[in-house]
């Protein structure tokens, strides 16, 4: 697995890094696009992919959750993977927007951000069926962490990390501030 997983992870970084640079449709700022130096990440490293049993909330409560624009979206508290990231337990959230969604959002922070991250935290998406072992058993895999669209470019508006997925650990792995951000927002 190890070298085409590293594999295949480099080239979806490298199509990510050429569609932002030159599609009409990529975040960046058209007037930034021709000089767009690329997006820098983490090196590949396969102890940050994790295959975690999503431990599926009884209560699907509400949660809303403020934006950087200042307005707010409403998820569903879906379930929580656990997991040791250096010596440490974690716990993170998975979220829908709506119940019938085939996918997860696992938003969250950790002590790279501000620093060699952005500042506001950092995204996985966990597609139904491709992104699962079997019926319970999620790839939770940091490598795949992006940042979201409001950290190229503030015209868009992203949902901030609940606090409850604020973690205490260092996140080496997947996508790093993009060199135009202002951090935090």
């Amino acid at each position: 697995m190890s070298s085409d997983y590293a594999e295949r992870i480099r080239q979806e970084r490298t199509q990510k890094s050429q569609y932002f640079g030159n599609n009409p449709r990529s975040p960046i700022p058209a007037e930034e696009r021709e000089d767009f130096p690329g997006l820098e990440y983490f090196p590949v490293d396969e102890d940050l992919r994790y295959e975690l049993v999503l431990h599926e909330h009884d209560d699907k409560e509400t949660m809303v959750v403020e934006t950087t624009t200042g307005s707010q979206r409403e998820y569903l508290r879906w379930g929580e993977f656990r997991f040791e990231v250096g010596g440490e337990d974690v716990t993170l959230q998975a979220y829908k927007a709506d119940p019938h969604e085939d996918y997860l959002w696992v938003p969250f922070r950790d002590e790279t951000n501000s620093e060699e991250t952005y500042g506001a935290g950092r995204y996985l998406d966990l597609e139904h069926g491709a992104d699962q072992v079997d019926a319970d058993t999620w790839v939770l895999d940091f490598n795949e962490a992006y940042n979201p669209t409001c950290a190229y470019n503030e015209a868009f508006e992203c949902p901030l990390i609940p606090t409850e997925n604020w973690l205490d650990v260092r996140i080496e792995a997947g996508e790093k501030a993009y060199p135009g951000e202002t951090a935090g927002h």
